[in-house]
C-alpha cells in the first residue's frame, strides 16, 4: 500500500504539467482514495480474484485496458511478475514500455554495510520512469489528498473539542523488524498524556484489530478505528490530526499525503533506503544513527530476524528518549 501511495505526488505532477496527456492508472480498487484529488486521472481496477486471475486473466486484463483507451505508452512502476507479463503483451503489440529501476544492487550494498549513503527516494524513482518515457516530471508537494467536505464532517465526530491534541497512532507494521515493542509505545503515550491533554486515534489494518483492541484498553483516551472507516475516511481523519506517531508503514505515507506531521520510529529499516515519508523533515524520522549501530539498516522492507539477537535498533530507543526527541521538535 505504501508503494502505491508514493505514486500520488508523481501522477499529480503529471496531470498539472501535461494536462493534455491522458493517464490511465491500473491498480487495486482499494487504493483509489489515494488519487481522489487528481483531476482527470482515469482509474482502472483489475479483478485479480476472478476475471483477471492467472495468465488467462492477464490476457483479459490486457484486452480490457486496451478497450478503455488507445494506449501509446506503458509505464511499469511495480516490476513484479504480473506487471512483467502484462507489459510483455503490450510490447508484442507494438506499444513502447518504460520500467522502474528499483536500485536493487544499491539497496543490497546499503544493507550489507558497503555503502551507507542516502539512496533515491521512491518518488524520484517513479519520476525517472516518466523521464525515460519522454515526460520529465516534477513531483507535487504539499497536501496531495484533499478530503471531501462530506467525509470530513463524518470524521469530525471522532475529535474531542476539550482535547489539547488529537494524535494518530499506528503501532504496528507488516514485518517485525519495523515494529517498536508495543509496551514502549504504550509508555510513550502515557508520557505524552502526563504533559498534554490528548486523545489518541489508533490506526491499523484488519489484521491488527485484535491487538489494537487490547492496546486500546491500556491507553486511556484512545479510540480504535480498525474496521470503522474506509480508506477515504481514514485519510480524512488523518488530515484533522495534530500529529501522527507511526512505524515505517503505509500509515506513515498516508499521513504525509494529507500533510499531517508524522513522527516515524525506525528499527531495522532506514530512510536511507528511499522509503521515508514524502516531504516530511528528516528530524521526524527517529532512529539510532548508523554510525552508532553499524548493523542497521539490515533490511529494506523489514523482513528477516535480528542478526544481533537483541533488537538493539528498537530496544535502545526508550519511551523517555523518544518523548524527549518529540518535545525537542516543538510539535506538541
Amino acid at each position: 500500500m505504501g508503494d502505491v501511495a508514493l505514486i500520488t505526488p508523481v501522477l499529480s505532477g503529471m496531470r498539472k504539467q501535461y494536462p493534455d496527456i491522458e493517464l490511465v492508472l491500473v491498480t487495486r480498487p482499494a487504493y483509489k482514495a489515494f488519487f481522489s484529488s487528481i483531476n482527470g486521472l482515469r482509474f482502472f481496477s483489475p479483478d485479480l480474484k476472478k476475471r483477471h486471475k492467472g495468465l488467462p486473466g492477464l490476457l483479459r486484463l490486457f484486452k480490457d485496458i486496451r478497450k478503455q483507451s488507445e494506449i501509446d505508452h506503458v509505464i511499469d512502476l511495480h516490476d513484479v511478475l504480473r506487471s512483467k507479463v502484462l507489459r510483455l503483451m503490450f510490447r508484442l503489440s507494438g506499444v513502447p514500455v518504460s520500467v522502474i529501476d528499483k536500485g536493487r544492487s544499491e539497496k543490497r550494498s546499503l544493507i550489507t554495510g558497503k555503502n551507507k549513503v542516502q539512496l533515491k527516494h521512491s518518488v524520484e524513482r517513479y519520476c525517472d520512469v516518466f523521464n525515460r518515457a519522454g515526460f520529465p516530471v516534477t513531483p507535487d508537494k504539499g497536501t496531495l489528498v484533499v478530503p471531501s467536505a462530506e467525509t470530513l464532517l463524518k470524521v469530525r465526530s471522532l475529535t474531542d473539542p476539550e482535547a489539547e491534541l488529537i494524535i494518530g497512532v499506528a503501532p504496528y507494521a507488516k514485518h517485525k523488524l519495523k515494529m517498536w515493542p508495543e509496551e514502549n509505545m504504550i509508555s510513550l503515550l502515557h508520557l505524552i498524556s502526563e504533559h498534554h491533554k490528548c486523545k489518541f486515534l489508533l490506526f491499523g489494518g484488519n489484521e491488527d484489530a485484535e491487538k489494537l483492541a487490547a492496546f486500546q484498553k491500556k491507553v486511556p483516551g484512545s479510540i480504535n478505528l480498525v474496521g470503522k472507516l474506509n480508506l477515504d475516511e481514514e485519510l480524512a481523519c488523518m488530515s484533522t490530526l495534530n500529529l501522527m506517531i507511526v512505524m515505517d508503514s503505509s500509515n506513515m505515507h498516508m499521513g504525509a499525503l494529507v500533510a499531517t506531521k508524522v513522527i516515524s520510529i525506525w528499527g531495522g529499516t532506514d530512510p536511507l533506503g528511499g522509503f521515508g515519508a514524502w516531504m516530511q523533515p528528516d528530524s521526524f524520522s527517529i532512529r539510532i544513527p548508523v554510525e552508532e549501530l553499524t548493523c542497521r539498516p539490515c533490511t529494506i522492507y523489514g523482513k528477516g530476524e535480528c542478526k544481533r539477537g537483541d533488537f538493539a535498533c528498537m530496544n535502545w530507543q526508550t519511551p523517555e528518549l523518544i518523548f524527549k526527541k518529540i518535545e525537542k521538535l516543538n510539535i506538541l
